[in-house]
């Protein structure tokens, strides 16, 4: 891969030539932020408040679970679901000890998708997630 000192600028990768595991490293800080935004816009204002409503949308459980009620509802597209099985798959090598590894891995594979997403710059679907998300989860 050409670097800057090569004199070729950095070499951009296409998003489906990403790993599953670089694309849910994306896709959680994508999704992180998005989160303290909206909650910032909805008015929690203190650090403790902002973290606890922040865990509701973010933590892996909570993205296991706005995973698997969309995929119930048949919402995500083929392609999204194939990234889902990429990143899910793709072994992260040790599990956080709050979470199981299936929960931790379907949570690795939602954000695959989301960071997928934000490569192609399809920022309104990222949207269309988030709002169900919200939804899902009840963080008003």
């Amino acid at each position: 891969m050409p670097c800057e000192a090569d004199g070729e600028g950095p070499h951009l990768m296409r998003p489906d030539e990403h790993s599953g595991r670089t694309l849910a490293y994306l896709g959680d800080a994508v999704w992180s932020l998005k989160a303290r935004e909206y909650l910032i816009e909805k008015g929690y204002g203190t650090g403790r408040q902002l973290q606890a409503k922040t865990i509701h949308l973010v933590s892996a459980k909570a993205q296991a679970k706005v995973y698997d009620a969309l995929h119930e509802e048949g919402w995500f597209t083929e392609q999204e679901e194939e990234l889902f099985h990429r990143g899910r798959n793709d072994n992260a090598g040790s599990v956080p000890n709050h979470t199981d590894v299936l929960t931790y891995r379907r949570s690795t594979g939602f954000e695959a998708v989301i960071g997928w997403l934000r490569l192609e710059q399809n920022d309104a679907r990222i949207d269309e997630i988030f709002r169900r998300a919200v939804e899902i989860t009840g963080v008003l």
